[in-house]
């Protein structure tokens, strides 16, 4: 268990060791397999359990931020594992981010204390989000749009996304490292925030998102009214 950077959690655990099976072109996590010639073998590493012992305040913890826990190729049991472990440890929100959506039914119903996720960066992997988080049940349901590839148009009913009700929480951020070419265009995150504010869904914008190309004279007064609680926050909304 490892203090982290990421802003939507306080630690992050890796129970899956070696080089994710899904192999996406952004991943930070397989370049530094290949930087620091790490072991590439796949396997399961329970000891990374044995400091939420210590862990007395209630904390967020990521489960599996440099492996797809969900890849068909994993043993069940791992799986059953770690949902046993948050069950064992009720005070704690333990988060799963997923990009095999279509196997989160296996493990449905999660624990009350889970946030259960599906990374999306373009618009197929958005619909297909969609359609399977319909049949999931947690207590938080979320589409992590990261890193945001592509605009990604959202369906409008009335002025309200239909097809995100159900989902209890939206995050948005760039390609890790920031780079003006991965940067997502501030109209993108826009339509987005404003499709979630009408659906009445929190947002977590990550912090590299604050960029002067994203605030540009184009969008300031949107980008500080509806992206910022201030002049010095960016705005980072949680389900109550």
């Amino acid at each position: 268990m490892t203090r982290t950077k990421i802003e939507w959690c306080d630690y992050t655990i890796n129970p899956v060791k070696g080089k994710c099976p899904m192999g996406c072109s952004y991943c930070y996590a397989r370049r530094m397999y290949d930087r620091f010639k790490w072991n590439p073998e796949i396997r399961w590493y329970p000891p990374a359990f044995d400091l939420l012992d210590k862990l007395k305040k209630p904390s967020r913890i990521f489960v599996g931020s440099t492996m797809e826990l969900f890849h068909p190729s994993l043993p069940e049991n791992w799986m059953e594992y770690n949902l046993g472990i948050a069950k064992k440890y009720p005070q704690h929100t333990f988060i799963f981010l997923t990009k095999c959506p279509e196997n989160l039914h296996r493990w449905s119903p999660f624990p009350a204390n889970a946030y259960v996720g599906v990374s999306v960066t373009n618009q197929g992997q958005y619909e297909k989000a969609i359609f399977y988080l319909k049949d999931v049940e947690a207590k938080v349901k979320f589409l992590s749009f990261e890193p945001l590839l592509e605009r990604i148009p959202l369906h409008f009913a009335d002025y309200i996304c239909e097809d995100v009700r159900g989902i209890n929480l939206v995050i948005i951020g760039q390609q890790t490292p920031p780079s003006k070419k991965t940067e997502p265009k501030a109209e993108w995150i826009k339509e987005i925030v404003e499709a979630c504010d009408e659906a009445g869904i929190p947002v977590f914008l990550k912090d590299n998102l604050i960029s002067p190309s994203l605030l540009n004279a184009n969008t300031t007064d949107w980008a500080f009214g509806r992206l910022h609680h201030n002049w010095h926050r960016i705005r980072q909304d949680f389900p109550e």
